[in-house]
């Protein structure tokens, strides 16, 4: 078999984990891979992950987020071996597909989600447990120790639109996700 057949038949596979195991399966994979010599059958084996900010004790701090939770993505050509080793590894409990047979991810689809892992300092989505009607504090800035209510949370840039009440009407007031406490 030439390397040029080795592409045919190639394709990006997603396989159910346990949930919080991905990382360990896609070790354990990668090291069954290697040990077994099948790196002409099986060529990549990622988790997808993005960066997002958090707000954790008051701080942002930036973490690197499961994309699909219980997921691990493998670029490999199937055949019995190769779908033998995979399926098999502690903690896989199968491909995703109809019955055994597994079916392949979109291309497009694994080229979005490559692009998201890939997301620089710019495009990192901050992440927030806050929604609209909350009762919050404001802990910084001008407005510090009003309170009001989160009218809207926009968490690509990173702001909530809070109701504070003043001159006896609610007034919105944006602020930074730093700038804010739950009540």
């Amino acid at each position: 078999m030439s390397k040029q057949d080795t592409s045919v038949g190639r394709a990006w596979y997603a396989i159910h984990t346990y949930a919080g195991y991905e990382n360990a399966v896609a070790r354990n994979l990668r090291q069954r891979i290697e040990s077994l010599g099948l790196g002409e059958k099986i060529f990549q084996v990622i988790v997808p992950t993005e960066k997002t900010i958090k707000i954790k004790g008051g701080r942002r701090v930036e973490e690197e987020e499961k994309v699909y939770p219980g997921y691990v993505l493998v670029d490999m050509i199937v055949d019995d071996q190769s779908w033998y080793v995979v399926r098999n590894t502690p903690r896989v409990t199968g491909f995703v597909g109809s019955g055994v047979n597994p079916v392949p991810l979109r291309q497009d689809e694994v080229d979005t989600l490559l692009g998201r892992m890939q997301a620089t300092e710019g495009s990192v989505k901050h992440s927030i447990d806050l929604s609209a009607g909350d009762s919050v504090v404001i802990v910084d800035g001008p407005f510090k120790d009003l309170d009001g209510k989160v009218g809207e949370v926009d968490e690509a840039r990173g702001k909530v639109k809070v109701l504070v009440a003043m001159f006896g009407r609610e007034t919105p007031v944006e602020l930074d996700f730093l700038q804010i406490k739950r009540i």
